[in-house]
């Protein structure tokens, strides 16, 4: 895996692991891109799985939540198969309505509700008590 991808996924795990309930099993792959490109696999208990890959060309930020929302889509979809309420990161304003979206702001990336746009964490700080950082 490269040093991008493995730092930009980093902040992802801790996000599901503090609040998701399904966890990946994380499997890494060489060159099995649609381009080449290195990609993680983040596979269910039943073990099916969802390729994360990098765009090129995204500086670190945006790396960050790119993967933020494929990890976002492989969670939403295991929790469905899991027979759970399938939205993660669940919204806090809007429970079991809709995941949050990952977006940067100002260089930061930060879980956000997509109705109102209000910050709700740092990815990565998910589940954290204190969620100042994030400008909630």
């Amino acid at each position: 895996m490269t040093d991008d991808l493995a730092a930009a996924l980093e902040p992802v795990l801790r996000d599901l692991r503090a609040t998701c309930a399904v966890q990946p099993v994380v499997r890494e792959g060489r060159g099995e891109g649609d381009d080449g490109e290195d990609i993680v696999w983040l596979h269910d208990a039943d073990g099916s799985g969802v390729g994360i890959v990098l765009w090129p060309g995204l500086g670190a930020a945006e790396r960050l939540a790119q993967v933020a929302e494929q990890a976002s889509d492989w969670a939403v979809e295991a929790l469905c198969a899991a027979l759970k309420p399938a939205v993660w990161p669940e919204c806090p304003a809007h429970p079991d309505s809709h995941p949050l979206e990952a977006g940067v702001r100002g260089g930061v990336v930060r879980w956000s509700c997509p109705r109102t746009g209000q910050p709700v964490a740092l990815v990565g700080e998910l589940g954290a008590s204190d969620h100042r950082a994030a400008g909630a």
